[in-house]
């Protein structure tokens, strides 16, 4: 089915819907005080997009009206040991190869402020942070009196921040207006050819491929191929330096460069929109499947008497329960986030609670919610004393 739809990536006048999810809570991170509100938390509606000219993925019943980044969206995952060695290894990568060493960074989304102190603090730079969320004292870092935090959204008004290096990680899948948002950076930057931009989205090829229908959610209205991603930044006067995966193929990065007329260099991981559309197809036809084969195992599970825990109440957690409309099924949601422990998940109402509340309740199986993360639980299961039941969602 073909909507009458600009395509917020490109301009194209159609986009085919193929996929389409009901009561989706509008925010995933969003943590709650009490089950009330978290079972009264505002749904939107979810209908993804294929622009058939450029690959693009969009949610075109999206409304951005309905969203709220403030202090209490929690989504830092450095409490994670394999998280903090990607992000470590990342920014000393970035530091080395554009030489990030008494310069000027800005990062646009920046959270609570993990990452940009770490650019600052391997290469004695100077940083601006800008994120509604952010929250003031939560990173301590020997880099703090080099780096200062706005919290607000970003937009051209802060184009003199735009000097050496402008980082956006995890933030582009949150805008509707792709094309607009990067325009914006573009303008800001100038005549400032030498500022290099490093954005990282969520890479929609591995989501296809694994009909992975539970990283996709309300916040996240845009999709990204390495294909997509890359005529974006060529379309507002980008050259693509490089283009890559990482983080166990889950995240796409991309490092590019203002030009003053378009640029016509391709990356070799670029994909034909006839390979993503080829895909969508895929997705389309076998996702539905996949529901099923959940359903029916955590059905078959609550109706055996066995205790199911999610380990990860994040995204990945909030989609697959509002999609599969879960309820009894799923009996105990745990993080190592201290922030999010003893708070309650939107949609399902659940009450998130540290790892070892399940060395009283022992649950018969544990759902890992992203595979990245098996082994370091595996091995906090281990030490707690907990052998039961692992499985993953890819």
């Amino acid at each position: 089915m073909s909507r009458s739809h600009l395509c917020p990536n490109c301009g194209a006048q159609e986009l085919s819907i193929f996929y389409e999810a009901k009561n989706a809570p509008v925010h995933s991170c969003v943590m709650l005080p009490t089950q009330q509100e978290a079972l009264a938390f505002p749904s939107g509606e979810i209908a993804l997009g294929l622009c058939r000219e450029c690959g693009f993925i969009s949610n075109v019943v999206f409304n951005p009206s309905m969203l709220d980044y403030s202090s209490t969206y929690e989504d830092q995952q450095v409490f994670s040991s394999t998280f903090n060695a990607f992000a470590y290894n990342l920014a000393k990568r970035l530091v080395s190869k554009y030489q990030l060493y008494s310069k000027n960074i800005l990062e646009i989304g920046c959270g609570k402020g993990d990452f940009l102190t770490l650019l600052c603090e391997l290469g004695d730079n100077y940083g601006v942070g800008i994120d509604p969320a952010y929250v003031e004292g939560r990173v301590q870092s020997k880099a703090s009196n080099r780096v200062k935090f706005i919290r607000d959204y970003y937009s051209g008004r802060y184009a003199d921040y735009h000097r050496d290096f402008v980082c956006c990680r995890h933030t582009l899948e949150h805008i509707y207006n792709t094309k607009d948002f990067v325009d914006c950076v573009r303008s800001s930057i100038g005549n400032r050819l030498e500022t290099i931009v490093f954005f990282e989205v969520p890479d929609v090829i591995r989501v296809l491929r694994e009909l992975a229908f539970w990283d996709i959610y309300y916040e996240h209205c845009s999709y990204f191929s390495p294909g997509s991603l890359a005529r974006l930044f060529r379309l507002c006067n980008f050259e693509v330096l490089d283009l890559s995966r990482d983080f166990n193929d889950q995240y796409l990065l991309i490092e590019a460069k203002p030009v003053s007329k378009p640029s016509e260099k391709v990356h070799d991981l670029e994909e034909s929109v006839e390979a993503i559309s080829e895909l969508v197809k895929y997705f389309s036809s076998n996702c539905s499947k996949k529901l099923q084969e959940w359903k029916s195992l955590l059905q078959k599970s609550y109706e055996n008497g066995e205790r199911i825990a999610i380990w990860g109440s994040g995204s990945k957690c909030v989609s697959f329960m509002s999609t599969l409309g879960i309820k009894d099924e799923i009996e105990y949601v745990v993080d190592i986030n201290p922030y999010r422990q003893g708070k309650f998940l939107p949609g399902s109402g659940k009450k998130v609670m540290p790892p070892e509340f399940l060395k009283e309740k022992k649950p018969d199986l544990i759902i890992v919610m992203n595979p990245v993360y098996r082994d370091e639980i595996t091995q906090m299961l281990d030490r707690m004393g907990i052998y039961t039941e692992v499985v993953q969602l890819e």
